[in-house]
């Protein structure tokens, strides 16, 4: 199982656009869970956060292999992945995701 995390800072303005993406995630769960599905995602998790310097996404994925999850998107007919994509390009300051390091990871699952 591996396991990543991410910031990425967010174009200004966009904070209207992101809620409307995340209510669109939220009311189409079940078309996003079976993404998840595809790609052998486990959890994806989105968090917002405002800083002194502007707003970013945090993205935490626990996935049965990370590098497949990101092959299985670009290939993706669902729409709503379609749709993802768009609000990267519209919301997300061009070249500023960093991953994060992870440093502790406990999970219930990964002990029994």
């Amino acid at each position: 199982m591996d396991v990543t995390a991410g910031l990425v800072k967010l174009k200004p303005g966009s904070l209207d656009r992101v809620r409307a993406w995340a209510r669109t995630i939220n009311e189409r769960e079940s078309e996003a869970l079976a993404t998840l599905r595809d790609e052998g995602v486990r959890i994806e998790s989105w968090f917002l956060i405002s800083l002194e310097d502007g707003d970013y996404l945090l993205s935490y994925m626990r996935a049965d292999d990370i590098e497949t999850a990101h092959e299985a998107v670009k290939e993706s007919l669902h729409e709503i992945d379609a749709y993802h994509q768009e609000f990267k390009r519209a919301t997300w300051l061009r070249g500023s995701h960093r991953e994060a390091q992870l440093l502790v990871d406990l999970s219930l699952e990964k002990a029994s």
